[in-house]
C-alpha cells in the first residue's frame, strides 16, 4: 500500500485501509491520505481488488464477518503466508483467487515478489496483480508449490540482507573504522553489489571472481566465509523460513 501510493500509480483514494487497530489506521491516513475503516464487513462490498493480509492464524475469523457481502465479480489476492488457493477458494466461493508474497522493500519501490492464480482467475486477474507489483519492485510467476519457497527467500529475505550488513558494518568497527563510516560503508557496499548484478545481466559467480586477485584481499575474505559456512548457513536459512510458511499452511 505504502509503495503504491508513494509511486503514484494509485491514487490514495482508490485505496481503503481495514484493521481492528484504530491508532494505525490513523497513522496511515495521515502518512498516506487513504481511506480507513474498522468495519470490514462493511465497505467490502464496494471493492473491485481484496487484499487479505492478515496473519494466517486469524485469517478465517476475519474473513468469516465479511464473506456474505462479497459479488463473484470481485477479485482477492492474499499475501498471507502458508495460506493455499485450495483452501482460499473453498472459504470465498466463486471469487478469483490471485496469491502473492511480496516483501517490505515494496514501501520503497524496490520489492521482490512471488505470484500465482488460483482455478478461477483469469489472465486479465494475474495481469492486474503483475502490474500492481511491478510498479514496486520486481514480481515473477510462479507455481503455487513453489510458494513457500518465495516467502522464505524474498518474503524473509530483508532481514537476511540487514543483518548480513549489520554484521559487515561490525566487522568495519573491530577493525577500526568508526562504525558510522563503516555502516555507510556496508550499506553502499550491499546496495552496489546488488545493483551490479542487476544491470549487468551477469551471473554472481563471474562478478565475483572479477574482484577477486590472486593471493589478494579478498580471496582472504572469501576463504574466511567459506571456512565459516556462509553458503550453508543461508540456504539453510531460506529452507528454515520455506519450512516454517509451509507449517503455517497447515
Amino acid at each position: 500500500m505504502t509503495g503504491w501510493v508513494r509511486s503514484g500509480k494509485i491514487a490514495p483514494e482508490q485505496i481503503t485501509a481495514v484493521d481492528v487497530v484504530a491508532d494505525l489506521l490513523d497513522q496511515r491516513q495521515q502518512e498516506l491520505g487513504v481511506q480507513i475503516s474498522t468495519d470490514a464487513q462493511s465497505i467490502v462490498a464496494e471493492q473491485d481488488v481484496i487484499f487479505l493480509g492478515v496473519k494466517p492464524q486469524y485469517w478465517l475469523t476475519t474473513v468469516s464477518g465479511f464473506k456474505d457481502v462479497l459479488r463473484a465479480e470481485q477479485l482477492v489476492v492474499s499475501f498471507m503466508a502458508g495460506v493455499r488457493i485450495e483452501t482460499l477458494e473453498e472459504a470465498l466461493g466463486a471469487l478469483p483467487v490471485v496469491r502473492m508474497m511480496p516483501n517490505i522493500l515494496a514501501q520503497i519501490g524496490a520489492g521482490g515478489a512471488g505470484v500465482c492464480a488460483g482455478t478461477k482467475a483469469s489472465p486479465s486477474h494475474l495481469s492486474l496483480v503483475l502490474e500492481l507489483l511491478n510498479t514496486v519492485g520486481t514480481a515473477v510467476v510462479v507455481n503455487e508449490t513453489q510458494m513457500d519457497a518465495v516467502t522464505g527467500l524474498a518474503g524473509s529475505g530483508p532481514a537476511y540482507v540487514y543483518t548480513m550488513i549489520d554484521a559487515l558494518a561490525d566487522g568495519g568497527v573491530r577493525m577500526g573504522l568508526p562504525k558510522e563510516d563503516a555502516l555507510k560503508l556496508a550499506v553502499q557496499t550491499v546496495l552496489g553489489a546488488a545493483q551490479m548484478v542487476q544491470e549487468s545481466g551477469l551471473h554472481p559467480a563471474i562478478l565475483k571472481d572479477r574482484v577477486t586477485s590472486a593471493g589478494g584481499t579478498t580471496i582472504a575474505g572469501l576463504h574466511a566465509l567459506e571456512q565459516g559456512g556462509m553458503r550453508a548457513v543461508l540456504m539453510d536459512t531460506v529452507e528454515a523460513a520455506t519450512r516454517r510458511s509451509e507449517e503455517l499452511g497447515k
